[in-house]
Order: structure tokens, then C-alpha cells, then sequence
């Protein structure tokens, strides 16, 4: 029973869509209804700040189309398409802006973000490789193109783009250590360097107690180090501060049945089905009904047994 800690790798990208925001200062409008490319820029970024992306685009749009070699318009519209997960079009965007002013160092990590979820790894790397030359004290571009490398197997040249991001990263900005000590913790743990990683994921934890993530991965690095005990405990922390997190469920069901608490892990295992199934997640649903019915065959045998 593996511990299914690839599932939060799903997390590790959000950050760097907050990274990458180039909004323009918002200023007073005119109040006759004559508004001009700036004009629309303006509004464009309010609508982002605010969440409203389709309108947001909307606004670009115009903008471009009264100035259309509008740098900002077409990078900052890319980072609406960005949010709204239409990454064919933050690409074509971001390629647009760059024709136009080829040092735009927030292009190439948008770009590079873009086509890291189009699944084009190789060329999110060139597109940080760009900005990291342009800006090479940015973190933000050896983080991302330390996701890319990790997707790309590429362990440890990822690495070494996390220490390097590490480096680079204010102090302050105590999420993003974060963020980047839990990414190069999976590295490690995909290295198998389970020490290592559970340090990592330990890190992030003091850098944010209520860091789910990092909870998540130091329970999957204690179950390979078959300390249950400790899978256990960070798995409860989870569950705490996420009561709907279906794989936290599962792998602390896995933790008890392994610590011989086989009814406690029935009711993990039945919990995380139901919240699976809710969610139309058809195939970790049957691999849970799977777990299910092993645990009971086993509970059944040691009463026979017994």
C-alpha cells in the first residue's frame, strides 16, 4: 500500500501564478465614456485584482485594439488567460509581447508557466533560462524551472534550481521558502533521500504550521521509512486543516491498518471512497474499494485465526 504522495505535486504551481503579476498601478478614470488603450489597461488590472478574468480580457482586448503593439496589454491579458487555464493563448500572448520588446523578463516566466501546464517541460526551461539571464537574481525563474526540471526527471538539476531559488528568495517571503523547501523535498523523496526530504517538508512546516502540503509529504516520507507512528501524526494534521482531503484519508487509513487498527482504517478508507466518488474521481475510488476490501479480508483471517 504506496503512500500516494505525487498527488501534491498538483499544488506546487499556484504559487507561482501569484509570483508572476505585473498589474499596473490602477488610477483615477476619465469620467467621459472616451477611454483610451491606457485607459483599458487600467481597468483590465483592476478586473484581475479582483478576479473578474473574463473581463479582464475583455479590457485588453480593447486596449490592444486602439494600440496594437500594446506590450502590457498582451502580458497582462496572457496572465488572465493563465488564470482561467486557457494556456494556448497566454503562450500566443506572451509571444506577441516579447516580439515586441524581447528583454520583457515577466513574458518569459509567463510563457515558461504556460507551457510547463501545457505539459511542454523542455520549453518552460528555456523560457526561465531566458528570464534567469535577463534577471539573474530573480528566484522566481530557478523555481519554476526547478518544476520543470523535476518534471522532466531532470532530479538534480532541480535541486540544485531550489538551493539556487533558496539563495535568491527574501526572507520575508516566508511562503514561497516554504513552497520551495516542500517542491525539493519531493525531489529527494523521488531520489529516495527520505532524511533529507523529511527535513525539507519539516522546514516548510516551521515556516508555516499550517502548511497542508508539507504535512502531507512528511507523512508519505515517514510511511516509506515505515514510521507509522509519525505518518500518523502529520496525516492527522491534514485531515485538521482539510476534513475534505480524500488522500489524506487513504494513507492514514494505510497508516492505522499498518499499526493493526484495522476498524479505524476501514473508516478512513470508506470515508475517502465517499468523498472520491462524490467528486466523480472514478479511479481512486475503485483503488480505494480495492484498499477497502483487502483490509477486511485480512481483519477476517486474524479472527479466524484468533
Amino acid at each position: 500500500m504506496n503512500c500516494w504522495y505525487r498527488f501534491a505535486i498538483n499544488f506546487i504551481v499556484i504559487v507561482a501564478i501569484n509570483c508572476f503579476f505585473i498589474i499596473s498601478p490602477v488610477h483615477s478614470l476619465p469620467s467621459s465614456n472616451q477611454f483610451t488603450a491606457d485607459d483599458f489597461l487600467q481597468m483590465g488590472a483592476k478586473n484581475i485584482q479582483v478576479g473578474n478574468y473574463r473581463k479582464a480580457i475583455e479590457d485588453f482586448t480593447q486596449a490592444i485594439e486602439l494600440k496594437n503593439n500594446f506590450n502590457l496589454a498582451y502580458s497582462n491579458r496572457c496572465l488572465a488567460y493563465l488564470q482561467l487555464k486557457e494556456y494556448h493563448n497566454a503562450v500566443a500572448d506572451c509571444t506577441v509581447a516579447l516580439n515586441f520588446v524581447p528583454d520583457n523578463t515577466e513574458a518569459y516566466l509567463n510563457r515558461g508557466l504556460a507551457e510547463y501546464r501545457l505539459g511542454n517541460y523542455q520549453a518552460a526551461v528555456s523560457d526561465n533560462n531566458q528570464a534567469i539571464k535577463l534577471k539573474p537574481d530573480d528566484f522566481r525563474a530557478y523555481y519554476n524551472r526547478g518544476i520543470a526540471n523535476a518534471a522532466l526527471k531532470n532530479h538534480q538539476q532541480a535541486i540544485q534550481d531550489y538551493n539556487l531559488a533558496l539563495t535568491q528568495t527574501p526572507q520575508l517571503l516566508t511562503s514561497s521558502l516554504g513552497n520551495i523547501y516542500n517542491d525539493r523535498g519531493l525531489v529527494n523523496l523521488e531520489l529516495q533521500n527520505i532524511q533529507a526530504a523529511m527535513l525539507d517538508f519539516s522546514k516548510a512546516i516551521r515556516l508555516n504550521s499550517t502548511n497542508e502540503r508539507a504535512y502531507f509529504n512528511r507523512g508519505c516520507a515517514c510511511a516509506r521509512n515505515k514510521d507509522n507512528q509519525g505518518a500518523l501524526r502529520d496525516f492527522n494534521q491534514v485531515v485538521k486543516l482539510n476534513p475534505e482531503s480524500a488522500i489524506a484519508y487513504v494513507n492514514r487509513g494505510v497508516a492505522y491498518h499498518n499499526l493493526g487498527y484495522s476498524q479505524a482504517a476501514i473508516k478512513d478508507l470508506q470515508t475517502a471512497a465517499t468523498y472520491f466518488i462524490n467528486r466523480k474521481e472514478t479511479i481512486a475510488y475503485q483503488k480505494t474499494v480495492k484498499l477497502i476490501e483487502t483490509v477486511q479480508k485480512q481483519l477476517a483471517a486474524r479472527v479466524e485465526i484468533g
